[in-house]
């Protein structure tokens, strides 16, 4: 059987800038597969190019056999698509625009009322219907533009960002929706740099990182490669460079420490890996008192698919969104000034 998901050796530029260097995955029909990153790693260049938006540069793509370069029209037929930015006609009720989805995909009229009704009873949103959708909450946009994604019975369904800028409750809402219809037979493909929606939603994920797959396996899988438990510590909240190297150095000994990374981008904060059975805790605080290095905050767990992240790249995902952030500032400021 045909993967319901084929990506294999993508590359996707924009002019000198290579978003996408080499992707590479396949989804198994009923799967949520993630795809985890920061910001500006190739996430979404991938999933457009996926959903036939974009044109790759090279690489095969395919979805249940059907490749999406030779034959796009039949694989938009078995696609749905969810966007992170949600783009709903505020004149529209929920219902009209519903109804306006449903002749774009030219569902027969005879089933087109009760998918409908069908769509708004799932998503929870049939008491809001007939309400324009400029007044609906973020939330509410949200379930609405993933009625407007299902009506037409995708067998897979692509999602970018799912849950970006929701409320707890709305977020919990649509991961029990997602869970739902992965149980019922739907593939889902979803992106995100949320590292618990990826953990709590996919079977397997896919990390990657300046257009490249860095990582792929089940969470659990991920992070017991990377071994040892984590303690996180800053010795003090303004430390400098030299204390935190001093630090590193006298922990590296520790016969407890298998690995001391020094995190300049959060205060010079230090990411230790350290053996599961000892008391790693203790010998670490002990160390760094004896030094004159009191800890201003410590903490430990077991790995996270930030630690996986942080083992491949040398730094955490939100040291990624920083960079990414940095950069898209700058830009922004250049085009300020040219003005």
């Amino acid at each position: 059987m045909a993967p319901a998901v084929l990506v294999e050796k993508l590359k996707k530029s924009y002019g000198d800038v290579q978003a996408v260097k080499d992707v590479s995955f396949a989804i198994e029909p009923g799967e949520i597969f993630g795809l985890l990153g920061p910001n500006g790693s190739g996430k979404t260049t991938t999933i457009r190019c996926l959903c036939t938006l974009m044109t790759p540069d090279s690489g095969r793509l395919a979805i249940n056999g059907v490749s999406v370069l030779e034959d796009p029209r039949t694989a938009r037929q078995m696609l749905g698509y969810i966007a992170q930015e949600v783009a709903l006609d505020k004149v529209l009720t929920g219902r009209e625009l519903l109804e306006l989805q449903a002749a774009i995909y030219h569902l027969p009229k005879a089933t087109l009322k009760p998918r409908i009704e069908q769509m708004l009873d799932l998503l929870e949103i049939a008491d809001i219907a007939d309400k324009k959708t400029g007044n609906y909450s973020g939330g509410q946009q949200k379930r609405l533009d993933l009625a407007a994604g299902l009506l037409h019975q995708p067998s897979v369904l692509v999602l970018d960002e799912p849950t970006v800028g929701l409320d707890i409750e709305s977020r919990t809402a649509v991961w029990r929706f997602l869970r739902q219809l992965r149980d019922e037979g739907t593939t889902i493909l979803l992106t995100s740099h949320y590292l618990e929606e990826v953990d709590a939603l996919a079977g397997r994920v896919a990390i990657i990182d300046k257009g490249e797959v860095i990582s792929t396996g089940t969470p659990s899988d991920l992070k017991a490669q990377v071994g040892g438990d984590r303690i996180t510590l800053r010795i003090r909240e303004f430390t400098t460079d030299p204390e935190a190297e001093k630090a590193r150095s006298l922990l590296s000994d520790l016969p407890v420490v298998q690995e001391v990374i020094v995190n300049s981008a959060q205060g010079n904060s230090l990411n230790l890996v350290v053996d599961k059975e000892a008391d790693a805790l203790a010998a670490v605080q002990s160390t760094l008192k004896s030094a004159g290095l009191p800890t201003f905050g410590i903490s430990q767990s077991q790995p996270s698919l930030d630690d996986v992240y942080l083992a491949a790249t040398g730094r955490t995902l939100m040291d990624a969104e920083m960079a990414a952030a940095g950069k898209r500032d700058v830009k922004k400021e250049r085009k300020q000034n040219m003005r």
